[in-house]
């Protein structure tokens, strides 16, 4: 076994995984995203943040896609399903039908990411608004979708899913101006103050992403210490979304809760991050690189 970072000591290890498991031991996560809009068109991030929840661990993982763009993205995530979005003759997914695909999809899930390649249609709108109503399973909300939660102030008060919110500066700043919070997310002193603020309005575990990433649930705060400016790139944070999930699909409710699942993750991701630089450089990471040096990095989390 490696050794355990010590300036990760403080965050509870991650149990050793069944001898005896199988693919239901560890969980399904359902990726909902990727846009077929010709001004948006998205592939990459859902397959990104699939990537993420099957090097977290999780047994099964599900890219749930327009129709039209659903087999591009599963040609380069060859071990993930794939759910299509009805769309329409010209390729736009259709509203209703999304819904009621999304909410079957959702019965079999263990966690569900919302947002990576979404865009801002109708249908994704209507997709997110469905997911942040439910109450199961967990959430991770990330890139479009938290976009389109700070265009619907008070959806909060429709919010009833068990959640982690994982901005960036910007969506973060969105998200405030909507909400009415005022700390500044990138300033090093009001960091950890900005992500309680958010937390504690909408009732959700926030992280809030960038150098010494801020990860609250409003009451508890922890900032990462590790970390690399090479993750820098497009792509990282999707890997993220994806890591959060396959660690909530694998242990949320095992000794873990939202926070802790989101702590791990984030240490997780930022060890990989500092393991790519130490044998190449501070910049030219891939995401998929990052992805592939998440299960390293989870090994020392379970000393």
């Amino acid at each position: 076994m490696p050794t355990r970072d010590p300036r990760l000591v403080s965050l509870p290890p991650l149990p050793p995984r069944p001898r005896d498991g199988h693919k239901g031991t560890f969980g399904t996560v359902l990726i909902v995203g990727g846009s077929s809009d010709e001004s948006t068109r998205m592939v990459g991030a859902p397959a990104l943040a699939g990537m993420g929840a099957l090097r977290a661990g999780c047994g099964l993982c599900k890219l749930m896609m327009p129709a039209t763009i659903l087999n591009a993205a599963l040609s380069s995530l060859t071990s993930a399903s794939g759910l299509p979005l009805p769309v329409d003759e010209q390729d736009r997914v259709i509203p209703y039908e999304a819904v009621a695909a999304f909410d079957l999809a959702a019965e079999d899930a263990t966690s569900i990411v919302v947002g990576p390649g979404l865009g801002s249609s109708d249908a994704a709108r209507a997709l997110v608004l469905r997911a942040v109503q439910r109450d199961n399973p967990p959430l991770v909300i990330d890139a479009d979708a938290l976009n389109i939660l700070a265009s619907i102030p008070e959806l909060f008060r429709d919010f009833h899913a068990a959640a982690i919110l994982t901005p960036h500066p910007g969506e973060y700043r969105r998200l405030a101006s909507a909400f009415r919070i005022t700390h500044d997310p990138v300033n090093e002193e009001s960091r950890s103050l900005a992500a309680e603020a958010l937390a504690q309005k909408i009732g959700a575990v926030v992280v809030l992403k960038g150098a010494r990433t801020v990860v609250s649930d409003g009451q508890r705060t922890w900032v990462c210490p590790a970390g690399d400016p090479c993750m820098a790139t497009g792509g990282s944070g999707d890997v993220l979304a994806g890591v959060t999930a396959g660690l909530i699909a694998q242990h949320f409710r095992q000794g873990h809760d939202l926070f802790e699942c989101a702590r791990a993750a984030v240490a997780a991701h930022a060890l990989a991050g500092e393991r790519w630089a130490a044998t190449n450089a501070t910049a030219g990471m891939l995401a998929s690189e990052l992805a592939d040096l998440i299960p390293a990095g989870l090994d020392t989390l379970r000393c």
